[in-house]
């Protein structure tokens, strides 16, 4: 089956928006050689850090582990997404500074000094120059989230923070869309490094999941297994995906800034390690025991999720009746040929530096706990994945293959 860069590069820039390399030496070294650089957090103790963003989807999840070790935290944001998000009284603790990246850094020009900054909004690499230039005298680590999709190559199992990136045509291009977001990422790791050398660190994440997840890639498959009967499964149990958990990704970055570790990171999950068998295979089984607690406090007939089955369909019968890898079949890419290398990103370097992961288990029980508390009309239209109609007809053709 073959999918085109757009598709896959789409999906990143989806959970990014509602996604010259230091030697593996310089990689792993903390930020003791930059401390007569670095302003020093005061004696009131935790660290003054400086959020570009933070009202999205990691940003919330970032900001709630920081306040719970005691980080003082401000944010620089538009104010445009999730607005009340850190309102009233239970968050005066967080600054709240407005303004606007590419026109507007007037409300970081006042001469106040952090520790630290991490950049959850860098998508064009004149917006990151223009940041780090003007912060770059006032703190003493930039944090850069990035993306696994700065590769130029996804047909080599094992890559890692060395692999050669993508090169754009057109390298001023601004326009941030699926065939323009990858090569513009790896510009704006460039850019940070570029005014912060030696005190740049990139974190390049995979697919991004959890609660609070608006793109629905990961949340569909929970679900899915939730509304019970047949479901149509991708290709082989044994097929590999890679992703990350937005809290065990939160979690990291804060340990990099707490340690100010520089270098660059693949934060997914351990390469080869996750099949879309196990995940599915867990969400049934975090989806049956959800719907049975359920019914042991509150009487109920058969709960929806408490049985269902999956029938495997194979990636060339699902190509030839035009069912997408990643869109229609989220988080799910057929590993061979050009995306070999699928499933099998290299996190090792992020592990050596302190990434932890949570279980599977608990990823798949907190988004449905979470999905299931969304609006009746936001869960009737998933943003990912195939509706209720077309999985059925789907299934009903691949049926009537075997049969006849």
């Amino acid at each position: 089956m073959s999918i085109g860069r757009r598709e896959v590069l789409l999906g990143g820039l989806g959970a990014a928006i509602a996604m010259a390399l230091p030697g593996c030496g310089a990689m792993m070294r903390g930020a003791a050689a930059e401390a007569e650089a670095a302003p020093r957090e005061d004696a009131g103790g935790g660290l003054r850090i400086l959020v570009m963003g933070g009202t999205g989807f990691l940003g919330p999840h970032f900001v709630e582990a920081a306040r719970a070790r005691g980080h003082r935290l401000t944010l620089f944001n538009r104010g445009k997404t999730n607005p009340e998000r850190f309102s009233g009284a239970e968050y005066a603790d967080v600054e709240q500074l407005h303004g606007d990246r590419k026109s507007d850094l007037s409300a970081l020009d006042a001469g106040q000094r952090w520790d630290v900054v991490l950049d959850t909004s860098a998508y064009v690499p004149a917006d990151v120059t223009r940041s780090t230039r003007l912060l770059a005298p006032r703190i003493g680590q930039y944090l850069v989230v990035s993306t696994v999709s700065v590769y130029a190559r996804n047909d080599l199992p094992g890559m890692d923070e060395d692999g050669a990136l993508i090169e754009l045509p057109d390298p001023t291009v601004t326009e941030v869309n699926g065939e323009t977001y990858g090569g513009l990422k790896a510009l704006c790791e460039r850019a940070a490094e570029a005014e912060m050398p030696e005190r740049t660190t990139i974190v390049r994440p995979g697919l991004i999941v959890g609660p609070g997840d608006t793109t629905d890639r990961f949340t569909y498959w929970p679900a899915r297994a939730d509304r019970g009967g047949e479901i149509l499964a991708p290709g082989r149990p044994d097929g590999p995906t890679q992703f990350i958990d937005v809290r065990d990704l939160a979690a990291f970055l804060l340990h990099l800034l707490e340690q100010r570790t520089v270098g660059t990171f693949n934060a997914d999950a351990p390469a080869g390690a996750l099949t879309m068998g196990r995940l599915l295979e867990t969400c049934q089984q975090v989806a049956r025991r959800m719907n049975v607690m359920n019914c042991i406090t509150t009487p109920c007939p058969q709960p929806p999720g408490a049985s269902s089955t999956l029938t495997w369909v194979p990636a060339d019968f699902l190509e030839r009746h035009e069912v997408q890898p990643w869109r229609d079949m989220p988080a799910w890419i057929p590993a061979e040929g050009e995306y070999a290398g699928f499933g099998h990103t290299s996190s090792a370097r992020a592990q050596a530096a302190g990434l932890g992961y949570r279980p599977l288990e608990d990823t798949v029980r907190d988004t449905l706990a979470w999905w299931r508390e969304q609006p009746a009309e936001r869960r009737a239209k998933p943003r990912a994945g195939l509706d209720a109609a077309r999985e059925r007809e789907v299934l009903v053709a691949w049926h009537r293959e075997r049969i006849g």
